[in-house]
């Protein structure tokens, strides 16, 4: 399977999180994809190949178009207005405290567009996360051209983005920017799968009221896991869309036996969807051993699930999401990829 990969992933290296009510380094960090890109160097999983440029047109198909200006200049912003540390979110337009206006001053319009606060945006974010959609739109193409997988291992990752919004380590959303990519380019539907230990809130409110991607979600109940206000049983859509989201929140501890039945649940409505295309959102983080996740999926677990998906047959783009730096996160990550191709 070919991967797609870019060295300028390690321009996004924050060095500030909030965690626990402290001040941590952040669990999105480098080194995550360079375990990654070891392990699949290490196993010969296929070709490894940098992304092409695609510019800001398969950005702002998805996202707002001020919310994109404000990602590119934030930090300068922030620099200019005097702080010394890394942007971070303060304040927000809350339930109680709501206003259709954006403010200037660069305090007010992080909170406008922040989702959390654990997220800072740092030096070199914009440029790391648009060589991040590039990567996956890369590999998208790759499958469009006739190829039957691909791997983006993209980074930063993508999910928690929403059309305007970022938080959860996320800024521009990959996923959605493939899926998109891949309508304009002829695909009359598109299926997002998003096995991510936490929900793509980001993904969902996408294309929540549209049938031209159906998108799918297993994760921790939202009652117990970020991002807390997404991700519920009940929530399948509205209007055009109505019936094409599906949510399998999950309670702590769950085993890959519980876990498995939601994918099979979603693999069967995938197949009835007929999609061109099934964009996989893989975040490994549902592995035992994650330090910020409560799912117990073992190694060899992740294997039988890419059997799984790959037993759909249907062109299949993997874009990389969470999963945090430990060793096993390239184990478990090409497990699952190489299963793909058994």
């Amino acid at each position: 399977m070919l991967t797609v990969y870019s060295e300028k992933h390690k321009l996004r290296d924050a060095k500030t999180e909030i965690f626990g009510g402290e001040l941590v380094a952040p669990f999105e960090c480098p080194r995550r994809a360079e375990v990654i890109l070891d392990r699949i160097t290490a196993t010969g999983l296929g070709e490894v190949t940098a992304p092409r440029d695609y510019g800001l047109d398969p950005v702002l198909a998805v996202h707002d178009a001020g919310y994109v200006g404000f990602l590119e200049s934030c930090y300068a912003d922030w620099v200019a207005d005097g702080h010394k540390g890394e942007a971070i979110a303060m304040c927000w337009p809350t339930r109680s405290m709501n206003s259709p206006y954006i403010p200037n001053n660069i305090e007010g319009k992080l909170g406008y567009y922040a989702l959390a606060a654990e997220t800072t945006i740092s030096d070199g974010t914009w440029e790391a996360a648009l060589a991040s959609k590039d990567v996956a739109l890369t590999a998208t193409d790759h499958v469009l051209a006739g190829n039957p997988a691909a791997f983006g291992l993209c980074r930063p990752p993508g999910h928690h983005a929403a059309a305007d919004q970022f938080g959860g380590y996320c800024f521009l959303n990959n996923a959605a920017i493939a899926a998109q990519h891949a309508l304009d380019k002829g695909a009359r539907r598109v299926a997002v799968l998003d096995v991510d230990f936490h929900h793509g809130n980001g993904t969902q409110s996408i294309f929540y009221e549209r049938d031209d991607v159906f998108f799918l979600s297993i994760h921790g109940d939202p009652m117990e896991a970020f991002p807390h206000f997404l991700g519920h049983a009940d929530e399948t859509g509205k209007g055009r869309g109505a019936g094409y989201t599906a949510n399998y929140p999950l309670p702590p501890l769950a085993d890959y036996a519980r876990w498995k039945a939601a994918l099979l649940d979603a693999i069967g409505k995938i197949q009835a969807y007929t999609p061109d295309l099934l964009v996989v959102s893989l975040g490994v983080d549902t592995f035992e051993n994650d330090p910020i996740s409560f799912f117990k999926l073992a190694q060899d677990d992740f294997a039988d699930c890419g059997r799984c998906i790959g037993a759909m047959t249907i062109p299949t783009v993997y874009v990389m999401e969470g999963g945090y730096a430990i060793e096993d996160i390239g184990i478990v990550t090409v497990n699952m990829l190489s299963a793909h191709d058994a």
